[in-house]
């Protein structure tokens, strides 16, 4: 909506409620000269009323928070005190010609008593209400707001024309690394005259006569492989034994053992040798066993 449409908008709305305003200042006007006003009293009283309303109204639309429904609760009190009374002004005829007696505005003393009540209360009430709510907006600090960017929509336009480039983050410049100067040698010399002593003089190395030749294992250069030959020194000195020693030897161990004892691993612990030659050598024993024991 345009400024003009705006100030139509408020024009009216001033106009509705002055009109308000005058059907009930009417009413509020005869009750108080009920409760006991005088003529310049009874034409203020609808001003003290409807006067607050208008002026909870505008601290409501100033006013955040918990200020804020305090003026919409004072707003809503007083609206619906104005309505009962202008109710009450509809509903006693004697009003309208003044001629009630005073501090009667019903026939039922209970209601009538509640309406005095209420009709005398609302000027002290507009008091406290009226000086809170004034006091609040003066010291309502309004949160700021960001100021608009001049020329906006160009600002924009211009930014979307740009051309960007492809990467999100510009490339890094590159590093440039200073050359890092190597110290200038030290020669001999100058270690010479910086010493505070003199050098002691090299020993020429007495010769050592070579000790007797010994027996040793040749040697080879080349490099041997994890499966190579053993050397004759890393060798046990225990010369081989044949199958027909290693026989011998079975037979002289098992001489009194049970057949169930000859097995492979006894042979192998007691004659010290290979579990092939073990197994060898059990086959034979028990065969010449069975032999002898097949012979009458």
């Amino acid at each position: 909506m345009n400024r003009w449409g705006k100030i139509l908008l408020v024009s009216a709305l001033v106009a509705v409620v002055g009109m308000a305003f005058r059907v009930s200042w009417n009413a509020l006007r005869d009750v108080a000269s009920a409760i006991g006003a005088d003529n310049t009293a009874a034409k203020l009283y609808p001003f003290v009323v409807d006067g607050l309303m208008a002026l909870a109204l505008i601290a409501a639309l100033v006013l955040i928070g918990k200020d804020r429904t305090f003026a919409l609760r004072v707003l809503g009190t007083y609206t619906l005190a104005s309505l009962v009374l202008n109710y009450v002004h509809g509903l006693v005829p004697a009003l309208h010609g003044a001629s009630v007696d005073w501090g009667r505005l019903a026939d039922w003393d209970p209601a009538n008593y509640a309406l005095v009540l209420l009709a005398t209360s609302l000027p002290v009430g507009s008091i406290y209400f009226g000086s809170d709510l004034v006091a609040k907006v003066l010291h309502h600090r309004p949160t700021p707001t960001p100021a608009p960017i001049a020329n906006m929509e160009e600002s924009t336009e211009i930014v979307r024309n740009q051309s960007m480039a492809d990467l999100a983050e510009s490339t890094p410049a590159p590093i440039i690394v200073a050359p890092w100067r190597m110290p200038d040698p030290v020669t001999v010399d100058f270690l010479k005259s910086a010493l505070p002593f003199k050098p002691v003089q090299a020993i020429d190395p007495t010769p050592v006569t070579a000790p007797a030749k010994r027996a040793v294992a040749a040697t080879s250069t080349r490099p041997r492989g994890a499966t190579g030959t053993v050397p004759d020194a890393a060798r046990s000195a225990r010369p081989k034994r044949t199958p027909a020693q290693l026989l011998d030897e079975a037979r002289t161990v098992t001489t009194g053992w049970p057949d169930a004892k000859v097995t492979a691993e006894g042979i192998r612990r007691e004659v010290h040798t290979s579990p092939a030659n073990a197994r060898m050598l059990r086959d034979a024993l028990l065969t010449e066993r069975a032999a002898a024991v097949g012979t009458p």
